[in-house]
């Protein structure tokens, strides 16, 4: 009898990490190894009720520390790798020599221990970002497709395009068959950190006043246009990308939606409404807010070619579900407005 397989997800209890592993439970993942620094479930329990599911095994493992990486692959054998694990913008910009190791370093080491240790390895999957693209003003076309000029305008879009590059060249050198998914602002529970957080922290607001028997004001502190990914929508694209059949390589945009941010602000109060909670919303932009300069319009079209049932939420069913789980959680205990 062949040994079950066995998908290993790095950052597996953050927020995409935590909705990649329900997901991957539910499309019928044989063994999931969940790798982080602290081995607890962390945002895990927001999708599995404080149950894990059994397949699921918990592992203590550092990013940045090759000899944690050499004994998670050598131990769990993965057959499927899902590369979530890294520092997010604001820990890059705050500690670039700890966002260098862990995030382009990591990745190197990672993928070294996979070449060196990973015998049944038939798919490894990365989470890059369109950071690394550069500011929507330098695309004149209607949509940013995967093969426009790439232009990193930080730290943590330069680290995710050498991320891809190593994926790239992985598989050129050795075969793997790999994967970079490009994704924008993710929303729903379990996005607390960074600046593209304010959507989620606006639906927060309006759960947590609604609780509270009060209206707890929130302002947006950019404007314009964002492109959105309801966060299951996220977890459920990054295993479908580890398990469906696909051969070879490429760099996919994520599939998602752009809208002005006021637009879902008031798709946030109409939701709302429809949940008998008009009186707690009080949401708006900053009156001296600028207008959000990145990349929207991201192009969706190849990987919905290549992975057929990608799915996409539309914004009110993401909302509603993002409001009625927060409600959850203000009711059973604390619901922090701003994580970051």
């Amino acid at each position: 009898m062949s040994a079950a397989s066995c998908v290993l997800v790095t950052g597996g209890t953050g927020c995409i990490g935590a909705a990649t592993v329900h997901a991957l439970t539910r499309l019928g993942a044989e063994r999931i190894v969940v790798a982080s620094r602290t081995a607890a479930p962390g945002l895990l329990r927001l999708w599995f009720d404080g149950v894990l599911d059994p397949r699921i095994a918990l592992v203590r493992a550092d990013i940045g520390v090759p000899a944690d990486l050499e004994r998670l692959v050598r131990d769990h054998e993965p057959t499927q790798v899902i590369h979530l694990g890294a520092l997010q913008t604001p820990d890059c910009e705050a500690d670039h020599a700890r966002g260098l190791l862990v995030n382009a370093g990591g990745t190197l080491q990672l993928l070294d221990a996979c070449v060196a240790r990973a015998r049944r390895l038939t798919r490894f999957v990365f989470a890059s970002s369109a950071a690394v693209y550069g500011l929507r003003s330098r695309y004149p076309g209607p949509l940013v497709a995967e093969s426009d000029p790439l232009a990193p305008v930080n730290l943590y879009g330069v680290w995710k395009l050498a991320g891809e590059e190593l994926v790239r060249l992985y598989h050129e050198r050795h075969g793997i068959d790999a994967i970079s998914l490009r994704l924008n602002t993710t929303y729903g529970k379990g996005r607390d950190r960074g600046k593209t957080a304010g959507v989620t922290r606006a639906m927060k607001a309006v759960a947590l006043g609604s609780v509270r028997g009060e209206v707890i004001p929130h302002r947006m502190s950019y404007g314009g246009r964002e492109n959105y990914h309801f966060v299951a929508d996220v977890g459920e694209a990054f295993a479908r990308a580890a398990l469906m059949p696909f051969r070879g390589h490429a760099a996919f945009n994520l599939r998602g939606q752009t809208h002005p941010v006021a637009g879902f602000l008031d798709r946030i109060a109409h939701v709302a409404a429809s949940l008998g909670l008009s009186r707690h919303v009080d949401l708006a932009i900053a009156a001296d807010a600028p207008a959000n300069p990145f990349v929207c319009d991201l192009d969706d079209r190849r990987i919905c070619a290549a992975f057929p049932g990608m799915p996409l939420s539309s914004l009110d069913d993401g909302i509603r579900s993002s409001l009625q789980t927060f409600i959850a959680v203000a009711r059973s205990g604390p619901l922090e407005l701003d994580a970051s």
